[in-house]
This record gives C-alpha cells, structure tokens and sequence, in this order.
C-alpha cells in the first residue's frame, strides 16, 4: 500500500526535513510536516488535534542534546519520554499507526555481539533513560499499531554530525585525533528516512509486526574509522586522522562502547536489513547531481554530497 496520511514531527531536524523530502516524492501521499516550534510534545490537546485524520505518525521531535539531560533530566524526558506517551496516547485515540524513533543509548553499551532487539535494555545516561520512557510508552499504548525504529551514529545534510565536522576539519587542520575505542553503525539520515517509509508502509498494508526495530546500518566501525572513510571518499589523506582514546574526550554523559545493534527483525515486516555503512557513505558523498535536491553539504570552496 502507498499513498496515505502523514504527519512528521520534529520536520525541521536533520532527520524530519529527509523524511518530508522522501515523502513528497510521492504524489499520491498527503503529508503534514510539524516543527518543534509548530507542534510541542508536551502538550497533549495539540498533539490530538495534530494527529486526528493522519494514518501514520513517524515521530522525528526529540530533545538531541545528550549532554544537557545530564542536568536537566527532568526536562529532556518531558519531550523524550512524557512527550513520546502524549503522542502514543494520542495515536491510540485516532487509530493513526506510530513509528517513533529512538536510540541505541537504551543498551548498556557494554556487549561484544550485535544487539537484538529484543536484548534487555539498561540506558547508562539520563538521555538514554529518558528515551526509554517513550519506548515502554509506545510498547504499552499501541501494542499493535507501535512501532520503535532505534537508530544511531546518524549523519545527514541538515544540522550538525559527524561526518560534516570531519569534512569541515579538514579544511581547517592538518591532523586528526579521532577516537578509536567505541564501536557503532554510521547511518545516513536519507537512507534512515526512506526506510522509516517503507516501514510505514508495510504497517498500513498490514504486513508488519508491531515492535522493536533498529536502523542502521550494517557492518561496524569506530569514529576513527569512519573519520577515515570521509577522508578517503572526499579525496583526502586519510593518514592525517590519528587514532585516540575516549579518556581523551571527557565528556558529562557516559557514552557506551558498543553501539552495533542487530537487524533480524526486518525480515518480519518483508524489509532487508539496511545497507552496509560504507556503502551508505560512498552515497551520501557521491559527485553533486547525483542526489535528491537539497542534500549538498559544502564545506569552504570543496561541494560534497551529504543527506
């Protein structure tokens, strides 16, 4: 089944202005795209107008900055997790399906294998555990229309990242230290949008289960390999990013050293899993032209491709 009633929240973020993108792209769909400015979470009469009349909700709003929950904890769980149960709650009344986006920082980060989804969950900072407060709302709301797409290591076109930084750095110093002790997925936001889509629509035509997903791509690497892979796929020296360690890097919230997260799940809703991380790369910095409109990253006087 195509075609269908969107709405996207947080569209103004990195992920959601991909999502709106991908969306219009077919005209058979009706989307309504909802900034955070536009549409607050914290307020449940707004979120019930918002949602009535909409057959999916992929929810993109989240407090980002995991950094501050560790002081404000209290705040970045109004959004990501009272919020996330307002919206849920929401979705049950109208009958709308939900696809809420989440995070890897819901695990431990402590594992030697691939995370499954069903794997128990052990958040080790206040923005993980504010996240997983939306999780169990939207598994206890809709536990047949809900849907949790866990994501991680994301990059794209709109708002900060890390592969823009690197680009950006490397305009402006000779060498890099880049951290080579935490392990993750480096996931394009374009190619996360997309398959939120197609999960979106296997849900409305009824061919996917409800539940945990996770979103990103295959393979694994750490920052200082991917750092290396940005400069290697812009045409740079990718000897000139060093190797690091995380005590380097003090920062206030714990970051987990094992971010890899499984994807058997898929094959429920008749999906592959995602595309490998490298691959991912190699199309996000592919020779402008080649993307959809609007996803060029241009870094001084050097245009890549970034979605």
């Amino acid at each position: 089944m195509t075609g269908g009633r969107w709405l996207v929240t947080g569209a103004g973020g990195m992920l959601g202005r991909d999502l709106v993108a991908a969306l219009d792209a077919d005209p058979d769909r009706r989307v309504t795209a909802a900034t955070r400015a536009e549409l607050d979470l914290t307020d449940p009469a707004a979120l019930r107008s918002a949602v009535d009349g909409h057959d999916v909700v992929v929810n993109a709003a989240a407090w980002t900055d995991v950094d501050g929950a560790e002081t404000q904890e209290a705040a970045a769980t109004a959004v990501n997790g009272t919020g996330v149960e307002n919206l849920a709650r929401a979705c049950a009344e109208s009958g709308a399906r939900l696809l809420h986006v989440s995070t890897d920082y819901v695990f431990p980060g402590d594992a030697d294998r691939p995370y499954p989804e069903d794997a128990p969950t052990d958040p080790m900072n206040a923005y993980g555990r504010g996240k997983l407060v939306g999780e169990l709302a939207v598994a206890r709301l809709l536990p047949q229309t809900g849907y949790v797409v866990r994501t991680a290591w994301l990059y794209g076109a709109h708002g900060g990242n890390f592969v823009a930084t690197m680009l950006r750095l490397a305009g402006e110093r000779e060498h890099l230290d880049v951290v080579d002790d935490q392990h993750g997925q480096p996931t394009w936001s374009y190619a996360l949008a997309q398959r939120l889509i197609e999960l979106g629509e296997a849900a409305l035509a009824g061919r996917a289960p409800a539940g945990a997903y996770h979103g990103t791509a295959t393979g694994q690497t750490t920052w200082f390999g991917l750092a290396r892979e940005v400069f290697r796929r812009a045409g740079l020296d990718p000897e000139r990013v060093r190797p690091t360690s995380s005590d380097r890097y003090v920062r206030p919230a714990r970051r987990p050293a094992y971010s890899v997260l499984g994807h058997d799940r898929w094959s429920a809703a008749g999906l592959a899993p995602m595309a490998h991380w490298r691959d991912m790369l190699a199309a996000a910095l592919c020779p402008a032209g080649q993307q959809p409109a609007g996803h060029q990253l241009t870094v001084g006087d050097r245009t890549t491709v970034s979605g």
